[in-house]
């Protein structure tokens, strides 16, 4: 039983949790990130499949960031993640570039025997179940301008 991701290697967490654990590290080796924004798609697995909703042995993430420094130098990570829990590690291969110099190249980041994101707040020494992401959006509209209300819905 694996403690990354029961329920498959997710893209969209994959990328999350790269920003989050990348941001530490460059923050740990002292690069003042100013921003940083990660993407994650399924690379090929290697018999022409996308990756499905379960992850399998050959799955890969393959992820790209793009972030800069408070100091205006640019922030380039890419990699392959075949393993994830949610907020606190990715396994794989990473490197993260400032300004083109390579900064770090690992195999992982973050720790993955902790508890996925969102944490259970009640504890009780029970393993964790399955967690849900959820996304919130608010669209605020300008009313002083009658044009620029949204069309439909």
């Amino acid at each position: 039983m694996s403690a990354c991701d029961p329920g498959g290697l997710n893209s969209a967490t994959v990328a999350f949790t790269t920003d989050q654990t990348v941001t530490a590290e460059l923050e740990r080796q002292k690069a003042d990130v100013q921003w940083l924004n990660c993407t994650g798609s399924y690379d090929g697995d290697g018999d022409g499949k996308s990756g499905g909703a379960t992850a399998s042995a050959n799955t890969v993430v393959k992820v790209d960031c793009e972030g800069e420094t408070s100091d205006g130098k640019d922030i380039v990570v890419t990699g392959r993640i075949t393993r994830a829990v949610s907020g606190s590690c990715v396994r794989g291969d990473l490197v993260a570039k400032i300004g083109g110099k390579e900064w770090f190249h690992v195999n992982g980041l973050g720790d993955c025997d902790a508890t996925p994101s969102p944490v259970n707040p009640s504890g009780g020494g029970q393993q964790p179940g399955p967690t849900v992401t959820v996304t919130v959006t608010k669209t605020v509209y300008c009313k002083q301008h009658p044009n620029c209300w949204p069309e439909g819905k």
